[in-house]
C-alpha cells in the first residue's frame, strides 16, 4: 500500500513492466528538481505507482522517500458506505485518510502528486488536498498535473524521474479517469496552500507547482 524509503543508497523495488516509456517534457519537473538538487536531506512524498526509478533517484540526491498508491486504494469497494432507506451510497473519508494518509507524524517537504487527483472519487478530493496540505511543511513544495481534457490516448500512469527536463510516462491500469480541472477548479482546491504557479503545457495535462 505505502512505503517509506531512507537514505542515500540505490534502491530497487518491483514496480511492473517497465517497457513501453513515453518522454514528456515537463517544465514543473524541470522547476522542481533544482529544489531537489539545492537542498538536503528533504522528505519527498510521492503520490502515484511505485517507481523504482524515483525511489533510485530521489534517494541518490540524498534525499528520503515515501510512496503512496492511494488510486489503487480508492478504486476498492471497502470504503464504500451502503446508503440506508434508499439514500445514496457515502465514503468512508475518515477510515480512508487514516489507513493510507497516516505518516506517524512525518512531515514532508516535498509532494509530487502527478496526476492522482483526477482519478480520486469526488468525496476524496478535499479531503486528500487538506491533509497534503498538513503533511507539507511550510514553505515546502508540491508538483501536481491535472487533465484539461480526455482523448482515448488518456490512460492511467506511472510517471519515472529523469535527471533531465523529461519525466517517462508508462500505462499502469485501468482506473477510469473521474474528474477533468479547469484553472478555478484547480485554484479552489488549492485555496489553502500560499502560492501555486501554472505551467503551460502542448497536451492535455496542466502542471502547478504549490508553495504551502
Amino acid at each position: 500500500m505505502r512505503s517509506f524509503i531512507g537514505g542515500s543508497k540505490s534502491t530497487s523495488t518491483k514496480s511492473g513492466n517497465e517497457g513501453g516509456r513515453v518522454p514528456r517534457h515537463s517544465s514543473g519537473w524541470k522547476e522542481l528538481a533544482k529544489y531537489l538538487k539545492s537542498e538536503e536531506s528533504l522528505r519527498v512524498l510521492d503520490i502515484g505507482p511505485t517507481s523504482s526509478t524515483n525511489i533510485n533517484y530521489i534517494t541518490s540526491l540524498g534525499h528520503s522517500i515515501y510512496m503512496a498508491n492511494i488510486v489503487e486504494e480508492a478504486s476498492k469497494p471497502e470504503w464504500v458506505i451502503p446508503g440506508k432507506d434508499g439514500a445514496p451510497p457515502s465514503y468512508d473519508v475518515a477510515r480512508f485518510l487514516e489507513t493510507n494518509f497516516n505518516f506517524s507524524g512525518r512531515a514532508f517537504d516535498v509532494v509530487i502528486l502527478w496526476d492522482t487527483a483526477d482519478y480520486l472519487p469526488e468525496p476524496l478530493l478535499a479531503p486528500v488536498f487538506a491533509r497534503i496540505h498538513q503533511v507539507l511543511q511550510p514553505g515546502g513544495q508540491m508538483l501536481a498535473f491535472f487533465h484539461a481534457t480526455t482523448s482515448p490516448e488518456t490512460s492511467f500512469s506511472r510517471y519515472h524521474l529523469t535527471d533531465t527536463d523529461v519525466v517517462e510516462i508508462q500505462r499502469a491500469g485501468d482506473y477510469p479517469l473521474l474528474q477533468i480541472s479547469s484553472n478555478r477548479r484547480i485554484e479552489n482546491m488549492l485555496s489553502a496552500f500560499s502560492n501555486y504557479r501554472f505551467f503551460l503545457a502542448k497536451d492535455s495535462l496542466r502542471e502547478v507547482i504549490v508553495t504551502r
